[in-house]
C-alpha cells in the first residue's frame, strides 16, 4: 500500500507542470529550468521515505514481500489468464533499433519546437505535444494556431487573430511511435502503412505524397502543417493558409521548405543530418524536415521501461499487489487485452466504444457536429464511430482521454469502457477540460443533445459490458498507473532554450 501510494504521488507530480501553463512567459522559462530539479528531489525523498518506513515495519524493499510471488510469477500467471502477457519491448522493436543519427535527432528537435513551421509563425508541434504536459496539452480539445500560452493556460487568442474553432479531436499521445508496429497514425487512421516492410503510405495526399519519406511517422509529420485550425491559419492570413484552403499540400510543403532554406542555421543542421544535401545531390525539402522530426520523436519520446516491464522481465517486486490484481483483471475477466494487447497495449485496430461526442465535430451527421471517425475514411457506415485503439503506455500522463478528450478522470474512462451504454446515458458533462469562449461553448454539446445521434452512437458500440466490484475497478486503475515509465515525469531536458528561427520557445 505504501509503495502504491508513493507511485501515484510520483505520477501526479506531473501536476507541477500544469501550473506552468497558467503562468506568464517569465514563469514558464523559470519552470523549464527548475521543475525538473524539484521532481528529481521529490523522487529521491520519496524513495528515502519508503526505505525508512519499510525498515520500521520490518520490510526489506528487495525482498519478496509486496505480494504473493514465485521466481516465475509472470510465466505462471500467463497460463491462468484469458489473454497472454506481452514481451517487454526491446531495441529491435524500433526502427533503426531505436538509434537514429544524432544530427538528425537534433535537427528534428529544433523543428519540433519551432513556430516557423506554422503559417502565422505562432504555434509549433510542441504546443499541442509538450514535454511538460505528458506530450499532450492537458486539454480535451486543443487550441490551435491563434491561441496563446501552453496547456491549461492556453487561451483562444484575441481579435482577428483569435482561433475560429477548437481542434475537433484530442491531441493524441506520441509516446513510443518509433516502434515498428505502429503502422496506423491519427485517431481515424488516415495515415497508414499497409505493408510493414515497404515504405508505401496511404494518406490524404494521395499521389502527391513526397517520395523520400523514411517511415510512417515522417508521413504523419507532413499533415498538421496543412490544417487551417491546427497550424496553417485561415485563408487570407498568409500564403500557407491560402494553400491550405485549396488543399494544395505540395505548395504548403514547398513554401515551408523555402522558409527553412532561408535560415542559415537550419541549412547547416540539414547538411549535418543529410549528407546528400551537403554534397549537392539532393535539395532540402520538407520531406527531409519530416524525416528529422520523426527521428527526434522516435528517440526522445521512447518511454517503455515501466514497473510492468520490470515485472515482465522477472522482477516480482516491481509491482504492488493491487497493481498485479489489476493486471490479472486486465488480461482476464475485464477483457481489456482483447483490444489493448501486445507490447504497446494496442491492437492498432478500430473499435466503436460509444465515446461521448463533444466539440465542433468533423462536419459529420445531420448537425455537422458529429465525428464518424474511421467511417469518414473508409466511407463505410459500418465503420462510423470507430477510432484507433490507443496505446496505454504512460496512460496516466496523457489525459484527457478519448478521441475528443471526453474524460479527464482516468477511473471514469475505465468505468465507461467497462459499461459504455450506462456510462453514455449518465455521462458527466463536467469531465471535459475546455478553454471557454461563448461562441465555442455554444456548440460543444450539440451532438450529445441530439437523441437520435446518441442512439446511433450507442447502437454502434462493440463492447460487451463487464461487471466489476468497486475495489476491482480501483485495482484496474492501479495497473494503469504501473504502465508509467517514471522517467517520463521529467522531460524538461528535451526542451531547447532557443531555435534557429529566433521565435520564442517558452510559450
Amino acid at each position: 500500500m505504501v509503495l502504491l501510494m508513493l507511485r501515484r504521488i510520483l505520477v501526479l507530480t506531473v501536476g507541477l507542470n500544469i501550473l506552468r501553463s497558467k503562468l506568464n512567459n517569465m514563469a514558464l522559462i523559470f519552470n523549464h529550468r527548475y521543475s525538473g530539479y524539484l521532481i528529481r528531489c521529490f523522487k529521491r525523498l520519496s524513495w528515502t521515505a519508503l526505505t525508512v518506513i519499510s525498515a520500521f515495519m520490518g520490510h526489506n524493499l528487495n525482498a519478496d514481500n509486496w505480494g504473493v510471488h514465485s521466481a516465475t510469477e509472470a510465466s505462471l500467471l500467463s497460463g491462468e489468464l484469458l489473454f497472454p502477457l506481452p514481451e517487454p519491448p526491446t531495441d529491435l522493436d524500433y526502427r533503426e533499433k531505436g538509434s537514429p543519427s544524432a544530427a538528425k535527432i537534433e535537427l528534428g528537435r529544433m523543428l519540433f519546437f519551432d513556430k516557423i513551421l506554422s503559417g502565422n509563425q505562432n504555434i509549433s508541434c510542441a504546443t499541442c505535444h509538450h514535454p511538460s504536459a505528458g506530450l499532450g496539452d492537458q486539454l480535451s480539445l486543443s487550441i490551435g494556431e491563434g491561441g496563446n500560452l501552453l496547456g491549461l493556460g492556453r487561451d483562444t487568442g484575441e481579435g482577428l487573430d483569435a482561433v475560429h474553432e477548437r481542434v475537433p479531436r484530442n491531441a493524441p499521445d506520441i509516446f513510443n511511435l518509433g516502434a515498428k508496429e505502429f503502422v496506423t497514425i491519427f485517431h481515424d487512421g488516415r495515415v497508414q502503412q499497409p505493408f510493414k516492410n515497404k515504405n508505401f503510405f496511404v494518406t490524404p495526399a494521395g499521389e502527391t505524397l513526397p517520395s523520400k519519406l523514411e517511415n510512417i511517422l515522417a508521413a504523419q509529420a507532413l499533415f498538421p502543417v496543412t490544417s487551417a485550425t491546427e497550424m496553417a491559419g485561415q485563408m487570407g492570413e498568409n500564403t500557407i493558409a491560402n494553400f491550405a484552403a485549396e488543399k494544395d499540400f505540395t505548395s504548403i510543403w514547398n513554401a515551408l521548405a523555402e522558409r527553412l532554406r532561408s535560415i542559415p542555421a537550419y541549412v547547416s543542421l540539414f547538411e549535418a543530418a543529410f549528407p546528400k544535401i551537403k554534397n549537392g545531390s539532393n535539395e532540402l525539402t520538407f520531406a527531409d524536415a519530416a524525416n528529422a522530426i520523426a527521428a527526434f520523436e522516435s528517440q526522445a519520446f521512447r518511454f517503455d521501461n515501466s514497473p510492468f516491464d520490470a515485472f515482465l522481465r522477472g522482477d516480482d517486486d516491481a509491482m504492488t499487489v493491487d497493481e498485479k490484481m489489476g493486471m490479472s483483471l486486465f488480461y482476464g475477466e475485464a477483457k481489456c487485452a482483447s483490444c489493448h494487447s501486445g507490447p504497446f497495449l494496442t491492437d492498432h485496430q478500430f473499435h466503436a466504444t460509444a465515446m461521448p461526442q463533444i466539440g465542433p465535430g468533423k462536419n459529420h451527421g445531420t448537425s455537422g457536429r458529429e465525428d464518424f471517425g474511421r467511417g469518414a475514411i473508409t466511407e463505410d457506415a459500418a465503420d462510423n464511430y470507430k477510432f484507433r485503439t490507443p496505446s496505454l503506455r504512460n496512460v496516466a500522463l496523457t489525459g484527457p482521454w478519448g478521441h475528443d478528450g471526453a474524460f479527464s478522470d482516468l477511473k471514469e474512462i475505465v468505468i465507461h469502457q467497462l459499461n459504455p451504454f450506462d456510462a453514455l446515458a449518465y455521462y458527466d458533462r463536467t469531465q471535459p477540460v475546455l478553454t471557454g469562449r461563448s461562441d465555442l461553448d455554444a456548440i460543444d454539446w450539440i451532438a450529445m443533445d441530439d437523441a437520435v445521434a446518441v442512439d446511433q452512437l450507442a447502437d454502434a458500440c462493440q463492447i460487451e459490458p463487464v461487471n466489476l466490484e468497486p475495489d476491482e475497478i480501483d485495482q484496474l486503475v492501479s495497473f494503469l498507473y504501473a504502465l508509467t515509465d517514471l522517467r517520463a515525469l521529467d522531460m524538461t531536458d528535451i526542451i531547447p532554450s532557443s531555435v534557429p528561427s529566433g521565435l520564442p520557445v517558452a510559450d
